[in-house]
C-alpha cells in the first residue's frame, strides 16, 4: 500500500489467560486523491503457548480470517509464531506471518511479512524504540523510530496504551514513510 491512508477498529476480549479474540469492526483504506473504501472484517486469534518468562522466549500463535467486502479483493488467512523476551529493561518482539489467499480470484501462493520491535523501557508511560517491517515478496522494507507507553487511569481498573512512530522505505518498492499510531483502551 503506497501512498494513501489506512484505519482499522477493534474490538477484543481475554477469555483466559491463554486466549485473545479480537474482531476489526472496520478495515478502511483511501489511495491519494480517491475516496476511501471500507475493505472489510477480520477475526484474529491470538494464543500465549508459553508462560511470561518460562522459556528464553515468550511464544505465541496468531490465527486469522480476513473477509473482504471490496469485488476485486479476495478473502485471506493469516498465520505464523509469535516472539518476545525482556531482558532487564529491553523488550524485543518478532513476528513471523504468513497470508494465503482463499476464495474467489485467490493466488495459489503463501506471502511472508514480519515484523520486528524493540523498546527501552524509561518508565511504564515512556518506551522509546525501533520498528521494522518487511514483505520479501513485494522486496519492500521498513524501519523507523517509534515511542509506546501505558497509562493507569486514576481511580479505575483501566489504562490507555499507545504507540506513535514513523516507519521510513528502505528500498524503493517499500512506501517513503509510513505514519503509525495506535490507541488501545483496556479495564479489567
Amino acid at each position: 500500500f503506497k501512498g494513501g491512508d489506512a484505519g482499522e477498529f477493534s474490538l477484543s476480549h481475554s477469555f483466559n489467560a491463554w486466549w485473545k479474540p479480537e474482531i476489526y469492526a472496520a478495515r478502511y483504506e483511501s489511495d491519494p486523491g480517491s475516496r476511501g473504501r471500507f475493505l472489510g472484517y477480520e477475526f484474529e486469534n491470538t494464543f500465549q503457548l508459553t508462560q511470561a518468562g518460562e522459556y528464553w522466549a515468550d511464544l505465541g500463535f496468531l490465527a486469522s480470517y480476513e473477509h473482504q467486502i471490496v469485488a476485486d479483493l479476495p478473502d485471506a488467512v493469516e498465520f505464523g509464531p509469535l516472539f518476545e523476551k525482556t531482558a532487564g529493561r529491553y523488550t524485543h518482539r518478532l513476528n513471523l506471518i504468513w497470508e494465503k489467499e482463499v476464495g474467489a480470484g485467490a493466488g495459489g501462493k503463501y506471502a511472508l511479512r514480519y515484523a520486528y520491535s524493540g523498546t527501552y523501557t524509561l518508565s511504564a508511560a515512556l518506551r522509546p524504540g525501533l520498528e521494522a517491517y518487511a514483505r520479501p515478496d513485494d522486496h519492500a522494507y521498513q524501519a523507523g523510530p517509534i515511542v509506546a507507553g501505558e497509562w493507569h487511569l486514576p481511580g479505575t481498573t483501566a489504562s490507555l496504551e499507545y504507540r506513535l512512530g514513523v516507519v521510513l522505505g528502505m528500498n524503493p518498492a517499500a512506501p517513503r514513510q509510513t505514519w503509525l499510531a495506535q490507541i488501545e483502551y483496556e479495564f479489567f
